[in-house]
C-alpha cells in the first residue's frame, strides 16, 4: 500500500544547467533528498523529526526527458514501504502532467544522536502508509 504523494516545488538555478544547455543529471539526487526529506517533515511530529534523521542507501534513476532553467517543475514523492528503520520512496519529477524522471530510492532512518539505525514508531509509520 503507497501513501498518497507529497508535491515539492523545484527551483532550478542556473548552477543547475551543465554544458548541454540542461539540467545536470546529478541535480536531481539532490532533489530527491530535499524532497524526501521536506516529505518526512511535512507528515511526522516535531518530536520525531527532532529525533530522527534519514540517509540514502540507493537510487535508481530512469531519466526520460531533459529539464532546462525555465521549466516549472515538481517532485511528487510517495512512500511504498517502510519496514524497521528503512523506507522506500518513489520520487516522480514532472514538468506539468510529463514524467522527466523516475526515482526508486531506499532511505534508512537514524537516530539522530547516536546515528544508527532506529525503526519508526507505528503511529509514525501510518502518517505515511495509512494501511500500515
Amino acid at each position: 500500500m503507497t501513501s498518497v504523494p507529497y508535491h515539492h516545488p523545484i527551483g532550478i538555478l542556473p548552477a543547475d544547467i551543465d554544458h548541454m544547455g540542461h539540467v545536470n543529471n546529478s541535480v536531481y539526487l539532490k532533489w530527491v533528498q530535499e524532497a524526501v526529506v521536506r516529505y518526512w517533515e511535512s507528515l511526522a511530529p516535531p518530536e520525531a523529526v527532532a529525533r530522527h534523521l534519514w540517509v540514502a542507501l540507493s537510487h535508481e534513476i530512469k531519466y526520460r526527458r531533459p529539464a532546462f532553467l525555465d521549466d516549472l517543475v515538481v517532485a511528487d514523492v510517495i512512500a511504498e514501504k517502510v519496514e524497521g528503520a528503512r523506507a522506500a520512496f518513489t520520487t516522480m519529477i514532472m514538468r506539468g502532467e510529463e514524467v522527466i524522471a523516475e526515482v526508486r530510492s531506499s532511505w534508512c532512518c537514524l537516530d539522530s544522536v547516536s546515528k544508527r539505525p532506529a525503526r519508526l514508531a507505528r503511529e509514525i509509520v501510518t502518517k505515511f502508509l495509512p494501511a500500515a
